[in-house]
């Protein structure tokens, strides 16, 4: 029974890398042919961002069974350390060391901050859990919006009021001016990086939900009580999830901040937080692979649906809410069980006709 489990989740595994292999072969066979718009190209690097950013979450939401809504807060700070690394660095040093430090020092500090709060937030649950998250990700955006940060040969400047306080020399630079955030920063991403981040991600998620410690991770999910009752340290696996999801959101965030000339607080807003839950929502909560389909298609969407202005935003969301009725309702999952049914029952009966004849 163990064996026939491995094998399907083996199987399960490998049609979510291939999906995410054959979307990267397909782009760029489109865009080599020249078959691909400007601002399809432009979606390339946030897709891959929030493919991320939805598959991390779906640890906490899914795997782990709590609701966090600071998702956004993560992403924040990942991309604002990560940034700080490339912009200091990728000037003097080779440009791929620049870029691998940025995206480890932006989830190292991600993961420094989810251990921090996830501490004391973990010991609550449901409601109270995703309004303190919540509330996490509001302070930190603001703490960014007030944040003037300086460079000189004398090393860094900090202040709350403005640049003028910073106290720098005449040759010091302004790293992050406030609400302007951090501008001038020379573009890094590209689709291949993301891809290649977004095939990192399942690989460590995937390997973590299948592990001794993702089974203990699904007990605390299904049965906390029964879970304590038989030895398994709460505290311990909650962090572990927590601060996994937190270390990619700080990834994602380096990965969606490099793609861009500047970068402000306020793109990681409370909005950006529900976008992401309503990927892992509209995937399926526990379903990483559809959370990478929700994910890249819900991005591409608004701007397919462009040259409808009017309609768009209303047809944008007739789709979600069929795909929640689709996902969601008892109805059709019963439908959707029995057409999968009756599909294997087709295909056996037919591979006993062929070994017949």
């Amino acid at each position: 029974m163990n064996i026939k489990n491995m094998k399907r989740s083996t199987r399960s595994n490998l049609i979510t890398f291939g999906i995410v292999i054959a979307f990267y072969l397909i782009v760029q066979i489109l865009s080599a042919a020249g078959l691909l718009t400007n601002s399809f190209k432009g979606q390339l690097v946030p897709i891959c961002a929030y493919v991320i950013l939805a598959i991390s979450l779906n640890l906490t939401v899914g795997i782990l069974g709590e609701l966090s809504l600071g998702h956004a807060g993560f992403m924040s700070v990942g991309a604002f350390s990560g940034t700080l690394v490339w912009v200091t660095m990728s000037p003097t040093t080779p440009q791929p060391l620049a870029l691998l430090l940025a995206f480890v020092v932006g989830g190292v500090v991600a993961g420094i901050f989810g251990f921090l709060v996830g501490v004391p937030v973990l010991r609550l649950s449901g409601d109270y859990l995703a309004i303190v998250t919540l509330a996490f990700g509001e302070i930190v955006k603001n703490v960014m919006n007030a944040c003037y940060l300086g460079l000189d040969a004398n090393g860094l400047h900090f202040s709350l009021k403005d640049a003028g306080s910073l106290g720098m020399e005449a040759d010091g630079k302004v790293l992050i001016n406030g609400a302007m955030g951090i501008t001038g920063i020379s573009k890094a991403s590209n689709f291949t990086i993301g891809t290649v981040l977004v095939i990192l991600t399942l690989l460590v998620i995937l390997n973590l939900v299948h592990s001794r410690a993702g089974r203990a991770i699904t007990s605390i999910r299904d049965n906390e009580i029964a879970a304590r009752s038989v030895g398994i340290p709460i505290t311990k696996y909650k962090l572990m999830a927590f601060v996994t999801s937190a270390v990619f959101a700080g990834i994602a965030g380096v990965l969606y901040s490099l793609n861009y000339s500047s970068l402000v607080a306020k793109k990681f807003d409370y909005n950006t937080s529900i976008l992401i839950l309503v990927f892992v929502v509209l995937g399926g909560i526990g379903n990483l692979r559809g959370s990478v389909i929700a994910a890249a298609v819900l991005t591409v969407l608004p701007e397919m649906l462009r040259s409808m202005n009017d309609y768009r935003m209303l047809i944008y969301a007739i789709v979600l809410i069929v795909v929640m009725i689709f996902n969601q309702s008892p109805q059709m999952i019963e439908l959707r069980s029995k057409l999968t049914a009756r599909w294997r029952k087709g295909g056996k009966d037919e591979t006993k006709k062929k070994g017949v004849a």
